[in-house]
């Protein structure tokens, strides 16, 4: 996490605190509580925040969903309590998508993807989270996607909204108006010639696997 931080170069107090080791997480799955940098008043947040969220009125009729279109995130009902004042980051070194073979959609080849210079990525997420010792069972968050561009669509149609250490500062700082947050949302993603990609074992598929092989190319 410091290297995240560090990346982002903020001037603020971390009120809550987080693990100083290595995150060693190579098949973060859904469901699973990912650390979150929040802003809140006073500074910033380190939160451990289950990956998936539905607001109350939709919970258990489906699994929480754990993106957000960019395209509706601000105007539709189902993320309103989130949007705008929900925003965090959720760092990252890479994602995976997987990839239909044309002679044969049902079977699939995974891919990591990540950036060409090696840089902490930051994805725009939304959070709700509420202070306290134990988990609150309202508490989740979402990654915002967006279209993929370039060589990307040939991998899938979407990818998370990558913001620049520039845009993630504004992303999470309370001064940012709801405007400028929605400015981001819709032309902030780093472009896909920041991104390299290549084939990984099918092993990223079961979430019970983990460890650094799982992103080695194959």
């Amino acid at each position: 996490m410091d290297d995240y931080l560090r990346q982002l170069a903020l001037d603020l107090v971390v009120i809550h605190g987080y693990d100083h080791d290595r995150i060693n997480r190579y098949n973060v799955a859904p469901s699973t509580r990912v650390e979150l940098i929040r802003p809140v008043p006073g500074g910033l947040s380190v939160d451990l925040v289950k990956w998936g969220w539905s607001p109350l009125w939709a919970k258990g009729k489906r699994p929480d969903p754990i993106n957000a279109r960019a395209e509706t995130v601000m105007t539709g009902k189902f993320f309103k309590s989130l949007w705008p004042n929900g925003r965090a980051l959720a760092p990252a070194n890479g994602w995976f998508e997987w990839v239909p073979d044309p002679a044969d959609p049902k079977r699939k080849q995974p891919y990591y993807i990540k950036p060409v210079d090696h840089s902490p990525l930051f994805f725009a997420a939304l959070a709700e989270v509420h202070p306290g010792i134990e988990p609150d069972k309202r508490d989740g968050f979402v990654i915002i996607t967006a279209a993929a561009d370039q060589g990307l669509v040939d991998i899938h149609d979407r990818k998370p909204l990558v913001l620049n250490p520039e845009q993630a500062r504004e992303w999470i700082s309370l001064a940012t108006s709801s405007e400028r947050a929605a400015e981001i949302v819709e032309s902030g993603c780093r472009p896909s010639t920041d991104f390299k990609w290549h084939p990984v074992s099918k092993k990223v598929g079961g979430a019970r696997n983990e460890g650094q092989d799982l992103i080695l190319p194959i």
